[in-house]
């Protein structure tokens, strides 16, 4: 996930107490984010985006499209901070957020040359009278340069702005050609309490024999590559490494990738990368690997597990399960009990425990 669509989901799940957080804490406008006002006092006879609010949206979508993407959120007032720059100052709703949102909608497509068709835009909240607040997303453009349509100018992000590109840099746009972009998906998300099978014996790390019988708790799930991109994604690769696995007797196992080619490394890593014959197609998935760990109630360290994707020339996608000894302990404690809905589970470890592109 980049940080445009980081911050655009933060957005989304926590509404209009984001916005409170930029205003309470004086968030500046960034490389990755904008505050815009919407133009007040439109009449109802005024049936498209106002001159003012398309001279804006179309900036940032040229600027934000042609540099790593951004969110624009309209209801918000902004003040000069000599050493921060325009920083977060107070809400000022978009009036009537649902027609506004259909005005941007419309303006989308001939904002800039050519068109940017990936903006999605999404009411923060409204209130009882039908004003509110709106976030507009803009990811990094496929094609590029985009040209705004509004004066003719050809924009990057530079710090908090959106700047007229230097002759240097459209140059090199021009000369560019579209890079794969590879999104992490995973799927196929299971939690199952199981007992001890002689496959998946605990051994007493005295005697090595086996253990009397007792439950323990497998967490599997798959590791998809999305080529989100119109160009063909090569030499795909995934590497997986296990710092801590929070104990001797956890495990962590790698299924059905043959289509990969594994390369050695340490015990505790698993790198994969695609035969040369293998190209993925623009909008397509591949499947890494299935992963399975193995988690028992012999907890004495942390549990830490890094993986990365990617592809030849597009740029990698993270991910990371981290969980504290303390907390790994009581979650597999609760697990096991099974007195609380799974659902929360599922949460828990694929929400709070799994996190992507740190």
């Amino acid at each position: 996930m980049s940080r445009a669509e980081d911050i655009f989901q933060k957005l989304i799940y926590f509404g209009e107490e984001a916005i409170d957080d930029y205003i309470i804490n004086r968030q500046a406008e960034e490389l990755f984010l904008d505050f815009k006002q919407a133009t007040p006092g439109i009449g109802k006879n005024v049936t498209s985006l106002p001159r003012d609010d398309r001279k804006n949206l179309a900036k940032c979508i040229s600027g934000f499209g042609n540099s790593e993407g951004g969110v624009i959120i309209w209801g918000v007032e902004c003040s000069r901070d000599i050493d921060i720059g325009d920083v977060a100052k107070a809400k000022v709703k978009v009036h009537n957020v649902h027609r506004f949102l259909s005005w941007l909608e419309n303006a989308i497509s001939g904002c800039t040359i050519p068109s940017h068709n990936k903006v999605r835009n999404h009411i923060i909240s409204i209130d009882e009278n039908g004003d509110g607040f709106i976030a507009t997303y803009i990811p990094k453009a496929e094609v590029s340069p985009l040209m705004s349509t509004v004066g003719n100018s050809i924009y990057i992000r530079s710090g908090s702005n959106n700047v007229p590109a230097p002759y240097s840099v459209i140059a090199g746009m021009f000369g560019r050609r579209p890079q794969p972009n590879m999104e992490l998906i995973i799927s196929d998300k299971k939690i199952e309490v199981l007992d001890n099978a002689a496959e998946n014996k605990i051994y007493d790390l005295e005697t090595k024999t086996p253990k009397k019988p007792e439950k323990y708790v497998k967490i599997s799930f798959a590791v998809h590559g999305r080529n989100d991109s119109s160009v063909i994604a090569r030499e795909l690769y995934l590497s997986c490494t296990t710092s801590h696995y929070g104990s001797e007797h956890n495990k962590v196992r790698f299924l059905n990738y043959n289509q990969m080619d594994s390369i050695h490394g340490m015990s505790n890593q698993l790198n994969l990368i695609t035969r040369p014959e293998l190209r993925l197609p623009p909008r397509s998935t591949f499947k890494f690997t299935n992963v399975e760990i193995i988690l028992t109630q012999h907890t004495d360290d942390d549990f830490l597990f890094d993986g990365i994707i990617g592809a030849d020339e597009a740029a990698p996608r993270d991910f990371r399960i981290y969980i504290n000894k303390n907390t790994l302990r009581s979650f597999v404690a609760r697990v096991i009990k099974g007195e609380e809905d799974e659902h929360l589970f599922y949460a828990e470890f694929f929400t709070d425990f799994m996190r992507s592109d740190f």
